[in-house]
């Protein structure tokens, strides 16, 4: 009993040694710690919050109380056809996430003037798996979001760390 408690507290030592931290989380300057979205899609205001919550943040209800306001402009989403089968059927498909951001803090003062935000993915449509298919395209619309706030954070951590220097 003694040698398994010994064991994981060696673990949790060389765990916590080697920098390890969940999957996604981020360690979020002072002033990103209350964070406003003003815009957005649902799909990705959820993802901002998820990724807040990992890394001890928070996702504001309103801007007064916010250390940095995100601004969401021209959010698209496209999905267009690759690729035919012999029947006519499509066999693969292009996804397209475009959206324009800026930075400014909770006194509108601009910290990033507009930047834009692409992500592009492609995958194969086997038509004997058509439902399973549905839930692919829903998961890497998922992951497209994920990517796009992950890239929306670190510049912001970015910009705000050569603000403090």
């Amino acid at each position: 009993m003694l040698t398994k408690k010994a064991v994981i507290v060696v673990i949790a030592l060389l765990l916590s040694a080697c920098g390890y931290h969940l999957r996604g989380a981020f360690e979020l300057p002072a002033s990103m710690k209350n964070v406003y979205v003003e815009g957005g899609s649902a799909q990705l205001r959820e993802q901002f919050k998820q990724i807040m919550r990992s890394s001890s943040g928070r996702l504001a209800d309103s801007r007064t109380g916010a250390g940095i306001v995100i601004k969401i402009f021209d959010e698209d989403f496209n999905r267009r056809v690759l690729s035919l089968s012999s029947r006519g059927k499509s066999n693969e498909f292009e996804l397209y996430y475009h959206l324009d951001y800026e930075l400014a803090n909770a006194g509108d003062a601009l910290l990033m003037e507009r930047q834009p935000v692409e992500i592009r993915r492609e995958y194969y449509n086997d038509q004997q798996f058509m439902i399973a298919k549905d839930q692919e395209e829903a998961v890497i619309r998922n992951e497209m979001y994920q990517q796009a706030v992950h890239t929306i954070v670190n510049r912001a951590r970015v910009v705000l760390e050569a603000g403090a220097k």
